[in-house]
């Protein structure tokens, strides 16, 4: 069968290393505030700051002033459909071959919550109790779209910085569900299995566990989670954060646990901040497939990545990434932070 393509999104697969590409038309059309270096007034002209509610399609979820109507100003949190997705609500995830090559339908949802009323507040400086809010908005939002039985995967992210990708200043989550399960996920998710199959125990765990005895790479923890620089960093100053006990499903946390997440969670972008000087960076939250097998095996994760440094020629030819320091010199040093 021939391959014909209109204008819309799709997926389509790399025949030789099998992971696929988001062809979205659409993202060629969102807004760059980054790009306006002398803008005056940019509280006025932000798509996401209060009082621009009506330039923004139709609010998913939102916590706000009781007395306050959907789209109008009054929220704490606000969640929208992505103005310029990457991919679309209505279709099929119709999957097409010819010969070698594979296209997927590119439906999905993508949605983007608004972290905060303050065009100049980003997420370490909200106060742990607007950060629970958030952080329960988002394990909402991952159940909701769930729900959607043409979709395979829920992946949370945050670009935070023009050297991170973010296309506006006011702090923002982006949340993509996708009819295809992300490559790196796919890859977890077969090292999970093999050390699951050899050993009959989780690999997460296994490192949780010998991270805190050996406390070389540990930075922070609580009852419930723990912090520490990846033993194969792949980045600067990578950090992840983990529950403590063998969670599946970030979407499942409880009220309590909601709290002490989001306290861990400010006191690591705090210490990022200081240590390497309020850096770029993209956050993703790791949660478990839609799969009800892959769900049971699954531990999700907190995966912060500053930008500290480009991908450059070897890295992008071998899939090798070089660190510049290593991740026990980078958890002393934020270690010594004081917030």
């Amino acid at each position: 069968m021939s391959l014909i393509f209109d204008n819309s999104s799709h997926f389509r697969k790399d025949a030789i290393g099998g992971s696929w590409v988001i062809i979205s038309i659409e993202r060629n059309n969102r807004p760059l505030d980054w790009h306006v270096q002398l803008l005056k007034n940019k509280q006025a002209m932000c798509p996401f700051c209060p009082g621009n509610e009506q330039v923004t399609p139709n609010e998913i979820a939102a916590v706000r002033k009781k007395s306050t109507a959907p789209n109008t100003e009054g929220w704490q949190v606000r969640v929208i459909p992505n103005k310029f997705p990457a991919l679309l609500t209505e279709g099929k995830a119709d999957h097409v071959t010819d010969g070698i090559y594979e296209t997927v339908g590119g439906i999905g949802a993508h949605e983007i919550i608004i972290e905060t009323p303050d065009h100049n507040e980003e997420l370490s400086q909200l106060s742990v109790a607007k950060l629970q809010v958030v952080l329960r908005m988002i394990a909402k939002r991952i159940m909701e779209i769930k729900q959607d039985s043409r979709l395979k995967y829920v992946l949370v992210f945050k670009n935070f910085g023009q050297a991170a990708g973010a296309s506006l200043e006011h702090s923002h989550i982006q949340i993509i569900g996708t009819p295809i399960l992300p490559k790196r996920i796919a890859e977890e998710i077969e090292g999970i299995t093999s050390y699951y199959g050899k050993t009959g125990r989780c690999i997460f765990c296994e490192i949780i566990s010998k991270e805190l005895s050996l406390t070389e790479r540990l930075i922070l923890s609580n009852k419930n989670y723990v912090v520490f620089e990846p033993f194969a960093s792949r980045f600067a100053f990578e950090t992840w954060i983990m529950p403590i006990e063998h969670r599946q499903c970030f979407e499942n946390i409880t009220r309590a646990e909601s709290l002490a997440l989001a306290k861990i969670f400010k006191e690591t972008l705090s210490r990022i901040n200081v240590a390497v000087k309020k850096p770029s960076y993209n956050l993703v939250i790791h949660t478990s497939p839609i799969s009800e097998h892959e769900e049971t095996l699954f531990h999700w994760h907190i995966e912060i990545m500053p930008k500290l440094g480009n991908m450059a020629g070897f890295e992008w030819g071998s899939g090798f990434h070089i660190n510049p320091i290593s991740p026990e010199n980078a958890a002393k040093l934020l270690c010594e932070v004081r917030c």
